[in-house]
């Protein structure tokens, strides 16, 4: 009976789907994502002990307990609207990049008190909210030019890989070549155990085997606990590779401790739910407007191209490049962000990760619905997907990046119209962080390209103001003056 009314309420056939495969879709996503209830306390809790506003008493690791079953709380609202009202399998949580920005810049930088920046992620999300409702940000997304469209799903690709490379110690950090092959990977066990694990599901993938993904993930997760069961650490090689003048990514043990479950201490978050309220006090409106600014353009841009990355590679996109009823995820992601900053957390956000759910076979919001219910059952044990090892998880983005790039395909690349806005996007993407900046390129260069070639009639005004709006970012976030503001 239950079967029935999920495949019923989902659209299970509509999709050509099951529960089976909604479930694995959904249980791999969580774990890909998962992360963020450790980093997301990890960034923010600083800033809020640290920074300037309340004094809330707290110790850095007492905040971070708070702000663990804040970030779940977040990520379980938006991701189960995801799935209730948009039904599509997203996972959605308070976004990285956008979290650091918010403690290292806007708090720990500039010195804007830690709740009036939660004040400007809720002014953020009701802005979202307002802009959703009347169809505006499905209006301007739908002015991407198509090149730019066809590209972010490659971008996101790269972006994915070099993401899971570093955490996996395959890429190291290099003062002359910026990334480099790690020099210590013979005697560095992550390293082995990483790549190890990223052959063993690609292989059960090219069988077609079902739950590829996650069954490498559960794989790698043990053998590196027997690992470090037999005495082996990471720590030796990251040491080796310091004097080799390089740096691996740190903080990655090859076994976790999971935390037992915490005393109700750490489940009382009063102290930041409704902290937004006073942060509105004695604000300047200029220098909170271009706080707010940065949010929402990050945010909208990076939600935007994740959509479509996300989208292109289920199948979701119409002959235009355009996902249908986009307003529905996008909305799911404006409450998200709002309840975020309402209860004490940096802007939330629709999760690239969610691409490897789909990979799977993800098509509904049946796999929101199991991310969203495991994010919820993670408060047991705060937070219970430490467990799973962050080499292990991110194995799986390479993986997801080399699928993704089939999307290339799709482009024109005889023509420079398509091949250039097309090939921004993609290099981009990868090489400053950002899937906003990415996409930033490709909308500027667009109709530069065009009107280079005599084809200024073929850019709508809309796509023209488009990338004079990107111009217009990337002046006020390079000049000085949100930091000379502030």
């Amino acid at each position: 009976m239950v079967r029935e009314t999920l495949a019923d309420f989902f659209g299970f056939d509509e999709h050509d789907t099951d529960l089976q495969t909604e479930v694995v879709a959904g249980i791999t996503t969580f774990l890909t994502m998962s992360y963020i209830v450790v980093v997301n306390p990890a960034i923010l809790a600083p800033a809020i002990v640290n920074g300037p506003g309340p004094d809330l008493g707290l110790s850095v690791p007492e905040a971070q307990q708070m702000l663990a079953v804040v970030t779940l709380l977040a990520a379980a609202t938006a991701t189960l609207v995801m799935a209730f009202y948009a039904n599509r399998p997203f996972g959605q949580a308070p976004g990285l990049g956008l979290n650091a920005f918010f403690a290292f810049t806007v708090v720990l930088g500039l010195g804007v008190p830690w709740n009036t920046a939660l004040a400007a992620v809720v002014v953020e999300g009701i802005i979202f909210v307002l802009l959703t409702a009347v169809g505006a940000r499905e209006a301007i997304i739908r002015l991407f030019p198509q090149p730019v469209k066809l590209a972010v799903g490659a971008g996101i690709g790269l972006f994915l890989a070099i993401i899971g490379l570093i955490e996996m110690h395959v890429v190291a950090n290099d003062p002359v070549t910026f990334v480099t092959f790690s020099p210590v990977f013979a005697s560095d066990p992550i390293a082995i155990l990483s790549v190890l694990g990223l052959f063993v599901t690609l292989a059960l993938y090219a069988r077609g085997v079902r739950g590829s993904i996650i069954i490498g993930v559960i794989l790698t997760s043990v053998a590196g606990y027997a690992a470090s069961a037999a005495g082996y650490s990471g720590q030796p090689a990251m040491a080796a590779a310091e004097q080799a003048g390089v740096a691996l990514k740190s903080g990655i043990p090859l076994a976790p401790n999971v935390p037992i479950v915490y005393d109700a201490a750490s489940y009382d978050i009063t102290p930041l739910v409704g902290a937004f309220v006073d942060g509105f006090s004695g604000v300047e409106g200029f220098s909170f407007a271009l706080v707010v600014f940065t949010f929402f353009f990050v945010d909208f841009f990076d939600t935007a191209g994740t959509l479509t990355g996300v989208g292109q590679a289920a199948g979701f996109l119409d002959e235009d490049g355009n996902l249908p009823d986009m307003d529905k995820p996008l909305m799911a992601d404006a409450v998200g962000t709002t309840v975020g900053g309402m209860i004490g957390t940096s802007t939330v956000t629709t999760y690239i990760e969610s691409a490897t759910g789909v990979e799977e076979g993800g098509r509904t919001g049946m796999t929101a619905l199991v991310i969203g219910a495991f994010f919820l059952l993670s408060l047991a044990v705060v937070p219970l997907a430490a467990a799973v090892p962050t080499y292990a998880s991110h194995l799986v983005l390479v993986v997801v990046g080399i699928i993704m790039l089939s999307n290339v395909a799709e482009i024109a690349w005889d023509d420079l119209s398509f091949a250039v806005p097309a090939a921004l996007t993609i290099f981009v993407m990868p090489f400053t962080f950002s899937i906003a900046y990415g996409i930033a390129a490709g909308i500027i260069s667009y109709p530069v390209v065009k009107a280079a070639q005599g084809e200024a009639s073929d850019v709508s005004a809309g796509q023209w103001a488009l990338a004079g709006a990107f111009v217009v970012y990337f002046f006020v976030r390079t000049s000085g003056i949100l930091s000379g503001s502030l």
